[in-house]
């Protein structure tokens, strides 16, 4: 294979599967090695397979008010002021 005919791009790993994906515009998958990896990872999202973790506080416990955080007595650091 000549230069001209080599893929242009990085070599990635894929997130799916963890082998080698070309990350490049001739690559329709990309970052992934196939569609089939695309695919697996779109129904992990469709299906609320993937999560960010929340902390079961309730919100009223982990916020302030505005008032409170600017609670000093002359108002100063206020930026409303």
């Amino acid at each position: 294979m000549s230069e001209s005919e080599k893929p242009q791009g990085k070599m990635v790993k894929c997130p799916q599967c963890g082998k080698p994906a070309l990350y490049s515009p001739e690559n329709p998958a990309r970052p992934f090695c196939s569609e089939r990896c695309r695919l697996i990872d779109l129904g992990e999202w469709a299906s609320e397979g993937y999560r960010i973790p929340v902390n079961n506080q309730s919100s009223s416990d982990s916020l302030t008010s505005i008032d409170d955080a600017y609670d000093d007595e002359d108002g100063s650091n206020d930026p409303r002021h």
